[in-house]
């Protein structure tokens, strides 16, 4: 008699799971270099905001931390857009240093604490999108 062998699917859990983490990690396309053939301007918006408008759907999980990512996403923009305004009285550099540090680093920590099933609700974020 011929046995067969059982195919592993992974469950769902860890799919929602993996697409949740892929909503904050995918913000980091921004910080790849400009001449670089892989960058995507606006990336750290358009990320998250394809992945979550794709994956919501019956995938909960993929939906809050896609909200969270993207309330993030568009608040460092606006410290951006507000730091490039205060170029003219010097502070600006400085501001524009201290919000892509913290976007890169909170971003990477969003996308490790929801890869291990762990909530993460970024500082500094204007909540946009209500959960």
């Amino acid at each position: 008699m011929d046995e067969q062998q059982p195919v592993i699917v992974p469950s769902p859990q860890r799919n929602e799971k993996m697409w949740a983490a892929f909503c904050h990690g995918s913000a980091l396309l921004t910080f790849l270099p400009f001449w670089s053939m892989m960058a995507v301007p606006f990336g750290n918006i358009l990320g998250p905001l394809i992945i979550w408008l794709v994956k919501k759907q019956g995938m909960p999980l993929v939906d809050k931390n896609g909200k969270e990512a993207l309330n993030f996403q568009i608040s460092m923009s606006l410290y951006w857009i507000i730091g490039l305004a205060l170029i003219s009285i010097g502070i600006g550099v400085l501001l524009l240093w201290a919000i892509a540090i913290a976007d890169f680093f909170l971003t990477v920590i969003a996308t490790v604490k929801t890869a291990n099933n762990e909530e993460y609700r970024y500082p500094l974020a204007i909540r946009f999108i209500r959960r």
